[in-house]
C-alpha cells in the first residue's frame, strides 16, 4: 500500500500595491463570481473567484484527464479573493493494471487599483491509494497580473492564450509520463508568463517585472 498527500498555500506578496487580506471565506470554494467585461472601468467593487479541477482514476476508469484554463478579467476592484487548486487521485490499480489521473489548472486573473487588498491562495494535491505504478499528477499555476489601471488584453494576446489554450489540451491528452508532462507545463506556464509581460508592457505605468506574478505548484507520483 502506497499513499502520498501534499498540500500547499502559495498566498506570497503580489505588488508593492497588494495587501494580503483573508477575505476569501471557506463558502465561496467552488464558486466563480467573475466580473462582466463592460465593468472594467466601473466603479471599484470587490471580486471573488474560484477555479477546481479534479480528476480520479480507478480500475472501473484506468484514466481520467482533466485541465482548464480560465481568463478572469476584473479591471478595477478594491478587493480580491482568487483561489486557484488541482486535485489527482489515482485508485486500485495495480503495475500490471496500471491507473492515469491529471489534473491542471491554469488561472489568470487581472486587477487593477492602486491599494487593493488581496488574498490569492494556489493549491495541487495528487494523492495514490493502494495504486503501484500509477501515473498521478496534480498541477496548479496561477497568473496574477496586477497594474495601477485597468488592463484589457487585446485581440493579438488573446489569440496567443488561446493557443497555449490549445496546446495544454493536447498535453492533458497526451500519454507522456509524469516527470515529463510537468516540465512541458512548466513550459506553457513559461509562455504565458511572456504573454503577459508584453501586455503589461504596452499598458499605461505597466511594469511587467512587478505586476505578474506566477503561482506554481506541481504534485505528483512518480515523485521529481
Amino acid at each position: 500500500m502506497s499513499s502520498h498527500r501534499k498540500t500547499r498555500t502559495t498566498p506570497g506578496p503580489l505588488t508593492r500595491r497588494a495587501v494580503r487580506i483573508g477575505l476569501f471565506a471557506a463558502g465561496v470554494a467552488g464558486a466563480a463570481t467573475a466580473v462582466p467585461a463592460q465593468a472594467a472601468t466601473a466603479a471599484p467593487h470587490a471580486a471573488v473567484v474560484s477555479d477546481h479541477v479534479f480528476s480520479h482514476a480507478d480500475r472501473g476508469h484506468h484514466t481520467q484527464i482533466r485541465d482548464s484554463f480560465t481568463v478572469r478579467q476584473f479591471g478595477t476592484v478594491n478587493a480580491a479573493g482568487v483561489r486557484n487548486q488541482a486535485n489527482a487521485v489515482s485508485a486500485g490499480c495495480s503495475a500490471d493494471d496500471h491507473c492515469r489521473s491529471v489534473a491542471l489548472s491554469f488561472q489568470i486573473v487581472t486587477i487593477a487599483g492602486e491599494h487593493t487588498h488581496l488574498n490569492a491562495v494556489n493549491l495541487s494535491d495528487a494523492a495514490n491509494k493502494e495504486c503501484t505504478g500509477c501515473q498521478t499528477l496534480a498541477g496548479a499555476y496561477q497568473f496574477v497580473v496586477s497594474t495601477p489601471t485597468a488592463l484589457r488584453f487585446d485581440r493579438a494576446t488573446q489569440n496567443k492564450l488561446d493557443d497555449i489554450h490549445r496546446r495544454l489540451d493536447a498535453l492533458t491528452r497526451s500519454t507522456l509520463p509524469a516527470d515529463e508532462l510537468r516540465t512541458k507545463a512548466d513550459g506553457l506556464a513559461a509562455e504565458v508568463t511572456a504573454v503577459l509581460h508584453d501586455a503589461v508592457a504596452n499598458a499605461p505605468k505597466g511594469d511587467p517585472a512587478k505586476d505578474v506574478t506566477l503561482h506554481r505548484h506541481l504534485d505528483g507520483w512518480p515523485g521529481h
